[in-house]
């Protein structure tokens, strides 16, 4: 047994089922043992949509997502996914091949510095120098994306290391220091508190049936940044929808007025967190992005183990407001807003994925949520063409229908992985609003710096030909009535169907 078919044992007996990827030189020695396990490889058609497959397999199930590329020319076409994923602290394993070890820093074909490049991308970049080392950082990596998911983890594995029969395998212990020290403040301050108030991060998902019986119990709103959307039913009159930049009139007076802010699991940026409220107790396993004056460095389930809360009751009061987000357009002959709002409504509980640019505000204002990981997007970093290939790991992950909710120009990013799609006949549905320019763009340039469009305007493809070529069916509807008839039909993927929309402009953060 060499140091390859030892690292995909491991894998098997950690549950790891589906890896996404693409074969090369250096890291064919792990597809050898690949070939020979009881892992499903997904072969993908470019290394980015492979890590974006990755990601949304992770989003949406929870359990960790497995890429595989080989040296500097497949390994660097992760870096947009990667990035992806540690802008939203995403549990990735990436792994990638290298050359002999010999060949570390010259300039030997296809050699670069991964990890050096890889590090700025990942939660940690690990380079194993020999067979152990291998067997190490493996079993502590997939520790951590278990126990302390806060982004991707790399392991660079040269040739020769993965072709060694010289290793040492061990059991691993490892521990995580938690910092709870502010607990007995945070809990004297939800002792006082009259108005407190839950935000809710990706982070607290796992907890979400404690959540809602604590909130419910002690009738404590709850309200959620865009990647907690259905942690409680967005339904449920407890959870108060979207706060921050995109806040829902509940949520924002519920945020302006609480006097205790419990943030669980959220990485607390600018889109959600505008300014730092003096009365913010932030629970998080990430110390890297613990902010205000009660941090609690720790998990969600061992914060609220340890805190006991009040029954109160400020609830009524919030519930008087009027929730509701006026949306002009939504009647109009399709409009963006009006094409997405039916297509929401036809699949209310399925998995949606959506990409970047103004649909995906479209997507968020209007998707209700009545589970957690229903709604799966880019929110850190909001690369285009993440949307097909995320849809493909989580129709892996989940095995249920998938919707993606696609612009013309986010589509033809990774429009190749249409191939995957139609190899392993998904149940996949993409939905391209096609407005024949890069909206969001045309939008920035007319308001923010009083110019004409430029470089904005798309000369598209015929997408029903493009998509007949890949041997996915596909259909294009130009007015609202077809629209409607062609959603009133038992839709099954693969499928590709072209909306086209008007030019429309978002409506910007109040």
């Amino acid at each position: 047994m060499n140091v390859a078919d030892r690292f995909v044992e491991i894998l098997e007996e950690e549950g790891i089922s589906e890896v996404f990827g693409i074969p090369g030189e250096q890291i064919m020695p792990l597809y050898k043992s690949l070939s020979n396990s009881s892992i499903n490889h997904i072969l993908t058609r470019h290394e980015q949509a492979a890590a974006h497959a990755a990601d949304g397999y992770a989003r949406s199930s929870g359990k960790i997502g497995v890429c595989i590329a080989t040296a500097s020319p497949g390994a660097l076409n992760f870096t947009m996914a990667l990035a992806t994923a540690f802008k939203d602290n995403v549990p990735i394993l990436v792994i990638t091949g290298d050359n002999e070890l010999k060949y570390r820093g010259t300039d030997h074909f296809q050699s670069l510095p991964q990890v050096e490049i890889f590090k700025h991308i990942t939660k940690a970049s690990y380079n194993p120098l020999n067979g152990t080392e291998a067997m190490y950082v493996l079993k502590a990596a997939i520790y951590e994306l278990k126990t302390m998911p806060k982004g991707p983890i790399h392991i660079n594995l040269s040739k020769d290391v993965l072709l060694s029969e010289e290793f040492q395998d061990f059991d691993l212990c490892y521990l995580c220091e938690d910092d709870l020290s502010k607990i007995g403040e945070a809990q004297k301050l939800i002792s006082e508190c009259e108005k407190p108030l839950f935000i809710l991060g990706a982070g607290a998902i796992s907890q979400s049936e404690l959540i809602e019986k604590i909130s419910k119990k002690y009738q404590i709103p709850v309200t959620t940044t865009f990647h907690a959307k259905g942690i409680i039913s967005e339904n449920d009159e407890i959870n108060l929808g979207l706060v921050g930049i995109r806040s829902t009139p509940r949520a924002r007076y519920a945020f302006e007025n609480a006097d205790c802010i419990i943030a669980l699991g959220i990485k607390a940026s600018e889109r959600t967190l505008p300014e730092i409220p003096k009365n913010l107790i932030h629970v998080n396993i990430n110390r890297d992005v613990l902010i205000g004056d009660y941090p609690i460095h720790g998990k969600v389930e061992d914060f609220l183990s340890q805190i006991k809360f009040n029954e109160v009751s400020w609830l009524d009061d919030i519930l008087k407001i009027d929730n509701s987000i006026e949306i002009e357009g939504l009647d109009d002959d399709l409009s963006p807003q009006a094409t997405i709002k039916r297509i929401l409504d036809k699949f209310d509980d399925n998995i949606i994925v959506s990409d970047a640019g103004s649909h995906t505000t479209w997507t968020t204002l209007l998707k209700k949520s009545l589970r957690p990981r229903q709604l799966l997007f880019s929110g850190g970093l909001a690369p285009m063409g993440y949307g097909l290939p995320a849809a493909i790991g989580a129709s892996f992950a989940t095995g249920e229908k998938v919707i993606v909710i696609n612009g013309d120009g986010d589509f033809q990013m990774n429009l190749q992985e249409l191939a995957t799609v139609r190899q392993n006949n998904l149940d996949v549905i993409v939905f391209i609003l096609n407005n024949s320019e890069y909206g969001i763009i045309r939008q920035w340039q007319e308001e923010f710096y009083e110019m004409e469009p430029f470089q904005v305007k798309l000369q598209n493809p015929d997408f029903v030909k493009l998509s007949s070529s890949y041997s996915v069916d596909a259909v294009r509807v130009d007015n609202i009535s077809d629209l409607d008839y062609l959603l009133e039909s038992d839709l099954r993927g693969p499928l590709v169907v072209e909306v086209v929309v008007r030019s429309e402009n978002i409506p910007l953060p109040q």
